[in-house]
């Protein structure tokens, strides 16, 4: 029978997670040398869930050394680590390389320091409300649903529960202390699932700091 998710978490959930800092990133790792998807697990986990590294070390391992068996994938009772782009004789190598890379930065206490997300899995990881709000609410079909951009804020507003307009407005308060030049933001916002262009004529930049002053400050209209 497929595994439960109390199982999934149990024996797969940060090995998991280290797999999709792989989405769209090439697993070319070196034992000299973490790959750009790596580096960036590192850095968004360093930062907020340090603990989940050694927990990841070891799935790395297990896995590595316990791969599952045809029978077992078929029942759906392990995990499947997806298509990565290496051939399947070089995966248990690249696990323990993925593994020693962990152990290496655990025990040498070398936390990356903060900076930009790199990666799509990053953006994600640091930003996850403002992912949803985007993803969500700003799709290409926004303009069918919403009337314009301050309707759809507003719609996000009134329709979430308090604590996670608040969690947003700190993201997006975030985000803009990045400080980042102009078509930075705009790669941002793309890779947060924002698919139309913020209104005019507001830049990508200057459209969040409104929705952020619109989150946290008096319920009036703001401009188109």
């Amino acid at each position: 029978m497929p595994l439960s998710p109390l199982e999934h978490d149990r024996h797969y959930g940060e090995l998991d997670q280290v797999i999709r800092a792989y989405t769209g990133q090439p697993a070319d790792d070196t034992p000299d040398k973490p790959s750009q998807a790596l580096a960036a697990y590192l850095r968004q986990t360093w930062h907020s869930r340090p603990w989940a590294l050694a927990i990841a070390e070891r799935q790395l391992r297990d896995y590595a050394d316990h791969p599952p068996g045809r029978l077992r994938l078929r029942l759906g009772e392990f995990y499947t680590i997806p298509d990565v782009g290496l051939p399947e004789n070089d995966i248990q190598q690249w696990l323990h390389c993925l593994a020693d890379h962990i152990k290496h930065s655990i025990e040498k206490g070398e936390v990356p320091p903060p900076g930009t997300p790199a990666t799509h899995w990053e953006w994600h990881a640091r930003f996850p409300e403002l992912g949803q709000f985007l993803g969500g609410w700003f799709s290409q079909d926004m303009p069918d649903e919403f009337n314009d951009h301050h309707t759809a804020v507003e719609d996000y507003r009134t329709s979430t529960d308090p604590h996670l307009v608040a969690r947003l407005a700190g993201e997006l308060h975030e985000l803009l202390a990045l400080d980042l030049d102009e078509p930075d933001y705009a790669l941002a916002v793309a890779e947060l699932g924002m698919e139309v262009d913020p209104p005019a004529p507001y830049s990508p930049s200057a459209w969040l700091a409104l929705v952020a002053d619109r989150l946290t400050g008096p319920q009036a209209q703001y401009g188109p």
